[in-house]
């Protein structure tokens, strides 16, 4: 079976709920659309965590990273709607996304966003 895109983020029981420690992910095979052009964007997507209650299963995660493949976003709508939807699925103590966008036009885009509980 093959596998799609969803916006499904899973989680999981952290085993480990009352620790407090930092989960850290890199997707580098992000791709969007732009949506002046409709040419790919690329980026490394990077994910910072402290979990509580729940971890991010990571399959999940490539699932949902894929799905905006066919998308037309901007750099900064991706990296948000990143950060809330992971924020909604894991409820996490904190939280950090990048969005590290290749040049494009000659401009290097970088964006960071942060949640804290």
């Amino acid at each position: 079976m093959l596998s799609q895109p969803s916006k499904e983020l899973v989680t999981v029981p952290n085993p480990h709920p009352n620790r407090v420690y930092t989960v850290e992910m890199d997707c580098a095979e992000f791709t969007t659309l732009c949506p002046m052009t409709g040419q790919p964007d690329f980026a490394t997507i990077y994910i910072e965590y402290q979990p509580a209650e729940k971890l991010v299963e990571l399959k999940s995660l490539k699932m949902y990273l894929w799905s905006f493949r066919n998308e037309a976003n901007y750099h900064e709508d991706c990296v948000n709607r990143i950060l809330n939807d992971f924020v909604v699925a894991s409820q996490p103590r904190k939280a950090k996304v990048i969005g590290d966008f290749t040049i494009r036009g000659g401009i290097h885009t970088k964006v960071t966003v942060e949640y804290t509980a």
